[in-house]
């Protein structure tokens, strides 16, 4: 029997009654070492249950391993948010959203060449087969923390907003089974965006429904009791603020304007999840990408201008929240955290380089077809594909036009001979790209990165690297060696010749390094003035990505990446610096905001 129940207008728990006043935390967006940090923040802004989604994607990179330590330590953090009192609510999936990489579900699902028709998140027998025994792995070390077994998990959801994608009914109720029979007794449910519609088609019977929303706080509780009228009244994602785009405004929300309506769902009596409480940030190669009209990739900031600011500082709607809150349930009386410490203003000289196009490994030669492997052929999930080749006639002027059948998944940096020649871009459809090709027999280089899978709607699974034949001036270009780039860890000093840098620029993708010291490590924001576009690690740490496009303007760097003595800092610059200095500083830069 699950130990949260429901009543006929709320929620038991042992029988007693309890109002679930939860926040959004992801685990997997702060480093471990900060857990402790997040989860008392949240108990003290009056929160009693947190809740977590979980990533396929990385808990299972292949189909044969479960990954469960380090960012991934879901355990762990169970028994964190125990010992500090808090309640949790899982949300595994297998569809997370969360503009997160894929919508965390595994790339390899459709890398298979016998999947390329697998019907995801449906009854496929394909994919709920592996949705099957991804359940099989990552279930048994959760179950002691079930609150059936005396852990702090209440309650599970099923699917992800499963309204908005489809409506296959037998998909939902096999998953509700495959939770069960592999001794899940807590409470499920599910949630759907406040829509008539999205509500019946993401329901099961049986199941209790929640909902999403973010204002009309009265009109999508109506919704939400139309469609069940009995039953607790709960949203599971009251969105206080959102997430950016890579050339998009800085989004924020009005604290006074974003409490008010916490107010009114309080008021109402209703239960909720406030998304997000801390956003933390897409470390690595985890952001992911909307695709409704064009391609348009999420930054590394996962801020979300939520109560707990990135960095684990209280922002206002901390302390506006954490006075609504005290209106309606018991608020701790101690008060609330002040900002952390910040590392003082370090700049680091980036002393030593090296190019990166000469690094690149041993190749995958492909000549049996014109259509280069795509990076799903070669297995990666994220990072970089280099295809090389030559361009064997060339016309008397020179010039010719490329063509990427296709297009490029996601952007195309494409070299001549060493020299730049151009770029192609996802988000902009471009397909094409005149060029001027210095000799015959000309070596051509396209180094394509991946800039994060579509995590919402139907390109999910969407392929990356090359997607089809190239050609120049019409004939074909055949002989792809292709060079798999993952940098799923940095490469060290014997992977990487670094040398000393012979000039203050540098106009062609390198890695860059320099060092620099630490007396007391604390939280600090990295700054790239006169860097263009790359990677950035500290300590082997890979903090993401960066551009100048914006709005994001600064990484984050938590204090327990740092050291005292000395750190050192690379840089995968993929075009050009105008300078050899990184700037570590007290505060951050997300873009202009637009409210």
């Amino acid at each position: 029997m699950p130990a949260l129940t429901t009543t006929s207008d709320g929620f038991q728990l042992h029988g007693a009654p309890l109002r679930i006043i939860s926040g959004a935390l992801h685990y997997f967006r702060v480093h471990p070492d900060q857990w402790p940090d997040r989860l008392h923040k949240a108990r003290l802004m009056g929160l009693n249950t947190v809740e977590t989604y979980i990533p396929w994607n990385l808990h299972q990179p292949t189909p044969d391993t479960l990954v469960l330590d380090g960012l991934l330590d879901l355990p762990r953090f169970l028994r964190l948010a125990a010992a500090e009192g808090l309640h949790v609510i899982l949300r595994p999936g297998p569809f997370i959203c969360a503009e997160w990489d894929g919508g965390g579900l595994p790339h390899w699902l459709t890398a298979d060449p016998a999947n390329a028709d697998i019907r995801l998140r449906s009854s496929d027998p394909r994919f709920t087969d592996a949705v099957d025994r991804y359940l099989d792995l990552l279930l048994p070390p959760l179950l002691p923390h079930m609150a059936a077994s005396g852990g702090p998990v209440i309650a599970v959801q099923v699917e992800n907003e499963y309204g908005a994608y489809g409506d296959d009914t037998a998909y939902l109720k096999h998953l509700e089974q495959s939770l069960r029979g592999r001794g899940v007794e807590e409470l499920l449910f599910t949630c759907d965006q406040a829509d008539p519609t999205h509500l019946a088609n993401g329901s099961l019977p049986g199941v209790l429904t929640t909902a999403t929303f973010g204002s009309r706080i009265d009109g999508s509780l109506e919704r939400l009791r139309a469609h069940q009228p009995e039953g607790p009244l709960m949203c599971a994602e009251f969105w206080i603020g959102w997430f950016d785009h890579w050339g998009g405004p800085h989004h924020g929300r009005d604290a006074a304007d974003a409490a008010a309506d916490l107010d009114r769902l309080l008021a109402a009596g209703a239960s909720v999840n406030i998304y997000m409480f801390h956003g933390g940030t897409n470390f690595g190669f985890t952001n992911g990408a909307n695709h409704h009209h064009t391609y348009a990739p999420t930054i590394t900031s996962y801020d979300y201008d939520a109560p707990l600011t990135e960095s684990g500082d209280p922002g206002p709607k901390y302390h506006a929240f954490r006075e609504v809150i005290a209106r309606h349930a018991p608020v701790p009386d101690d008060p609330a955290p002040a900002p952390a410490p910040k590392l003082p203003p370090t700049t680091v000289e980036l002393t030593r380089r090296a190019p990166l196009l000469p690094l690149a490994g041993r190749p995958v030669h492909s000549t049996a077809t014109d259509t280069p492997l795509s990076a799903d052929d070669l297995g990666l999930r994220a990072g970089y594909v280099l295809y090389r080749t030559t361009v064997p006639s060339v016309p008397t002027e020179g010039t010719g036009l490329l063509h990427f059948t296709g297009g490029v998944g996601d952007r195309a940096q494409v070299f001549l001979d060493g020299a730049p020649a151009g770029v192609l871009e996802r988000e902009r459809q471009e397909e094409t790209l005149p060029v001027h090709v210095p000799r015959p027999g000309a070596v051509l280089d396209v180094l394509v990165e991946n800039m994060g899978r579509v995590n919402y709607g139907p390109r999910i699974g969407a392929r990356k690297g090359l997607l089809g034949p190239v050609t120049f001036d019409g004939t074909p270009l055949r002989g792809w060696d292709v060079h798999p780039l993952p940098l799923d860890a940095v490469p060290d000093e014997k992977e990487i010749p670094f040398t000393p840098a012979a000039t203050p620029t540098c106009a062609e993708p390198a890695f860059h390094h320099g060092t620099f010291d630490v007396l007391t490590p604390a939280d600090t924001f990295l700054a790239l003035p006169g860097w263009t576009k790359g990677q950035a690690w500290i300590n082997g740490f890979h903090l993401g990505r960066y551009w100048n496009r914006g709005p994001q303007r600064t990484l984050y760097v938590p204090a327990p990446v740092l050291r005292s003595g000395s750190n050192d800092l690379v840089l995968l610059e993929l075009h050009a610096t105008t300078t050899p200095r990184a700037h570590l500083t007290d505060t951050p830069d997300l873009g202009h905001r637009e409210s």
